[in-house]
């Protein structure tokens, strides 16, 4: 399936708890459907300790949301906008449904 959010892109979440909450997406599992928003949907995660991290402890992280839960945020008005293809100058391109503008 083609997924219509990229990495880099800045998304609204709109949906479940984190609703409201805005951010750059930092990861995106094309298998699974999901995304890591940064800053938000954050976890706290029990780690052993290791090499990279001596002490151990609890550990606050990012979880994965479902692209479904994401509107990505048109660059021009701030607003959340629905993604379209169009083919511009020989070469297919996202724009946003609301303002026409290239993403």
């Amino acid at each position: 399936m083609k997924l219509k959010i990229k990495t880099g892109d800045t998304v609204r979440i709109i949906a479940g708890d984190h609703k409201g909450t805005e951010g750059k997406v930092v990861l995106v599992d094309r298998e699974k459907n999901k995304a890591i928003v940064e800053g938000a949907n954050m976890v706290s995660k029990h780690e052993k300790p290791s090499a990279q991290n001596p002490q151990g402890g609890i550990v606050k992280k990012e979880a994965p949301i479902h692209i479904s839960n994401l509107a990505l945020i048109d660059s021009k008005s701030g607003e959340t906008t629905r993604v379209g293809y169009e083919v511009r100058d020989g070469k297919k391109v996202r724009i946003s449904k609301k303002s026409q503008e290239v993403i």
